[in-house]
């Protein structure tokens, strides 16, 4: 028996055990009494079992049948809730929106956009995956999330990627910490005399900066890997070591000195952050929504 003659036993089913009748039902159902009886008797002869013993008032349900009414209700109730949201989905643009970021980039960029896209579609359930660049760019290939804001990917066609801004990686310490090494002005010996402190290896951060090292010959005898950048710009703070941080994210700790950016001779060239999606995956109306806006609301600096 195919699945939608088994939904339409099973919904007159659930008309007769609501109502007590069926008369009753079949009005609900613009149906006729007969057919609503061979519905039930049609079902319960898949079943094999009893569903309904009459009574002066109509029916009722018996025990196996209250067992089924359950089940039954609760998925014609889903059914109709699922109506509903599609319904809400098309008329008031309520839909989710799936985003990938690092912890760092979600608080120092990505919670600005959302903040006025959010005023603008309250609808849209927000759902944000935190982990670093490699792992949202991974998710993003896979579908398995919308929209990402990333490092600028190489090498990867089907991601469009939107810059919004140049970011510059520095390397600070607090003022204690390059006092008591005694290296304020030095340039060639800073890191081997130091404990450096740099985000894991899977972080395309990381990934950057170790090319810039190894170009330099710079090297460390002391090194610390953390998970994110928030960790690395406390430890730093505290006196733990030397953190290779983003500038433009601890503008006030440079500002009030409880930073200190040390001096490179060849600085580490600059790159673009920005918003990334999957061209060869369909966007959702809540992603397409949110691509129009970081469109709309983006001025590269």
């Amino acid at each position: 028996m195919s699945m939608e003659s088994n939904l339409s036993l099973y919904n007159a089913f659930l008309a007769v055990a609501k109502s007590g009748n069926i008369s009753h039902a079949a009005r609900e159902l613009y149906s006729s009494q007969p057919a609503i009886s061979k519905a039930i008797s049609k079902l319960e002869e898949n079943l094999d079992t009893k569903l309904f013993i009459r009574n002066s008032r109509g029916v009722s349900l018996t025990e196996e049948g209250e067992v089924l009414y359950q089940y039954i209700n609760s998925a014609f109730s889903d059914i109709t809730a699922g109506e509903e949201r599609i319904k809400k989905i098309n008329t008031m643009g309520i839909g989710t929106l799936r985003l990938g970021v690092s912890s760092t980039l979600c608080k120092y960029i990505m919670l600005n956009y959302l903040k006025n896209f959010i005023k603008e579609n309250p609808h849209i359930t927000i759902s944000i995956s935190c982990q670093s660049t490699n792992d949202t760019l991974k998710m993003l290939e896979e579908g398995t999330i919308d929209v990402g804001l990333i490092g600028k990917p190489c090498g990867k066609d089907n991601i469009v990627f939107t810059p919004l801004e140049e970011i510059e990686d520095i390397f600070v310490a607090s003022r204690a910490y390059i006092e008591n090494l005694k290296i304020r002005g030095l340039k060639g010996n800073i890191f081997k005399e130091s404990t450096l402190m740099l985000l894991d290896k899977n972080n395309m951060t990381r990934q950057y900066i170790d090319d810039y090292l190894v170009y330099n010959n710079i090297s460390t005898d002391e090194l610390i890997e953390v998970s994110n950048m928030e960790l690395l710009i406390e430890f730093a703070k505290i006196g733990m070591g030397i953190s290779c941080v983003i500038k433009e994210f601890v503008k006030t700790e440079l500002a009030e000195k409880t930073l200190i950016q040390l001096p490179l001779d060849i600085p580490i060239h600059k790159r673009w952050i920005g918003f990334a999606y999957n061209s060869s995956i369909n966007q959702s109306k809540s992603s397409s929504k949110f691509i129009t806006f970081y469109h709309n609301n983006s001025y590269p600096r």
